[in-house]
């Protein structure tokens, strides 16, 4: 009797969330609050609830200790925010100082008053949230669902949260008198019968929590996406393979990024092996699946290594983006046929090379993608680098040929001309006095950083451009229409 009556007790404390285990196995935080938090196992999930959904505004209903805000907080990005509805002024007062200690305090905006007026407040100025998450009162539970999806107070892609959705199990009794499990039991039968949205009900807390979102609808493309997926979802990269060429600095670094936070495995190629590994090493960081690669798209035998390494690793290559080149500044009178070859082999011979290799070794079935590096200097306001600004001319015509050779293959090719862009060389001692004449012929008042092309190229590379081809996508702040 007594061994059954532990192992009864072993099964109540797990089934009330009191297990000593999870509660080890929960990271805790390295916050001021952190003693505070260790007595909110709840604020983990909340948490880690918002970093699943990726949402950057949330409405709670129902703050209470303001616990949960703040953990919910902690989740969102630095310009995340989070709006709580309270009905009691001194709640607000009771949170106010433990926002104040912790840094992403600052995202959060506490209402009080009635949590209806606070949703047509909101809904009247046209606001909208990733996540809502409700526990206030519940008997105002189908009220407030009603309200957020009658007035879209949630995003197309948003999820409602509702906690105390089990209420201790007394949404579970037939016979049961509790006011508040009457209230969730009749909240989550209301829920489960509306053909607006699906749900999940979770024995996550202590209570339950529900997790709700809105049911796709049978329209036409327009308005339920290409093949089901939003603008923002035929953005993504996910189980694409591509590679970069010299990734390890400058644009080449940010357009791998960029291309492994839309979801691509991306090989990192370069001339210098400690770049590329350095930049590679950066992504795995990220929890991007990347490699390094040394290669001289120069050399024909380099071009064929590095397709074939793509290739043998992940089976298939999606993705060419081919930013690899070289610069050197010298008046026409002055240009040296050395320094002639030597651009050209790269920028335009490497660039040719890389295409033609990708097309013949490519094993993917798919749309291939390939992204090739101009420049502003093929257009208006030349400088002095005549083989440099030839070459990206070439590399511009190149791509509008097989742009269009290419196309009844299921491939499409296009290109990026960026204007001046600010790295490390432009503040050269031999190119400074230049900056402030260049910046003199940029209507937007500023050079170009790599993080102002990042999401030409994740576009460029994605379903959403399978209609364009041959472009020379020109990204210089106005500098070519003065």
């Amino acid at each position: 009797a007594e061994e059954l009556t532990s192992h009864l007790q072993k099964a109540l404390d797990i089934a009330s969330g009191l297990d000593d285990y999870l509660e080890q196995m929960t990271t805790q935080e390295s916050e001021p609050l952190a003693e505070l938090y260790r007595y909110v196992f709840t604020s983990y999930t909340l948490k880690m609830l918002i970093h699943m959904s990726q949402a950057k505004r949330v409405l709670e209903i129902g703050m209470f200790t303001g616990y949960g805000a703040l953990s919910m907080a902690e989740g969102l990005p630095e310009d995340g925010s989070l709006v709580a509805c309270e009905l009691e002024p001194y709640l607000k007062e009771f949170a106010q100082p433990i926002f104040d200690k912790s840094p992403h305090g600052k995202k959060i905006t506490v209402k009080t008053g009635s949590a209806m007026d606070t949703l047509k407040e909101l809904a009247a100025a046209g606001e909208q949230f990733d996540m809502v998450f409700i526990d206030a009162d519940k008997d105002n539970y189908i009220n407030y669902y009603n309200f957020i999806l009658d007035n879209n107070l949630l995003r197309l892609r948003g999820v409602i949260c509702v906690d105390n959705s089990l209420f201790k199990a007394k949404v579970y009794l037939k016979d049961t008198t509790d006011g508040n499990g009457l209230a969730l039991r009749e909240f989550n039968h209301f829920v489960s019968n509306d053909p607006r949205v699906e749900q999940v009900s979770l024995r996550a807390f202590t209570d339950g929590i529900s997790i709700i979102r809105r049911r796709r609808c049978p329209h036409d493309e327009v308005f339920r996406g290409v093949k089901g997926r939003s603008i923002l979802d035929r953005l993504r990269l996910d189980g694409k393979v591509a590679y970069v060429t010299g990734a390890g600095q400058g644009i080449g670094r940010a357009f791998a990024h960029a291309l492994g936070e839309a979801g691509a495995k991306v090989a990192v190629v370069d001339l210098d092996q400690v770049k590329a590994e350095a930049v590679a090493k950066e992504l795995f960081l990220k929890g991007i699946n990347a490699i390094s690669i040394k290669a001289d798209i120069s050399k024909s035998e380099d071009v064929q290594r590095m397709i074939d390494s793509v290739v043998s690793k992940w089976g298939a290559l999606h993705i060419a983006c081919n930013n690899a080149g070289v610069n050197m500044n010298s008046a026409s009178e002055d240009t040296s046929l050395e320094e002639w070859d030597q651009t050209f082999n790269v920028n335009l011979r490497g660039t040719f090379m890389c295409c033609q290799v990708c097309i013949t070794g490519c094993r993917s079935q798919d749309c291939v993608k390939v992204c090739d590096g101009g420049s502003h200097r093929d257009l208006p306001h030349p400088q002095k680098q005549l083989s440099y600004n030839t070459s990206k001319a070439g590399v511009v015509k190149l791509t509008q040929t097989l742009g269009t050779e290419w196309i009844d293959r299921g491939v499409r090719v296009n290109c990026i001309s960026p204007g001046i862009v600010d790295t490390p060389l432009i503040h050269s001692e031999s190119l400074r006095p230049l900056v402030q004449r260049w910046l003199s012929d940029i209507p937007a008042g500023r050079l170009a950083q790599v993080t102002d092309l990042q999401a030409a190229v994740v576009y460029l590379a994605s379903d959403a451009s399978d209609y364009m081809t041959g472009h020379n996508l020109v990204i210089e702040g106005g500098q070519s229409l003065w």
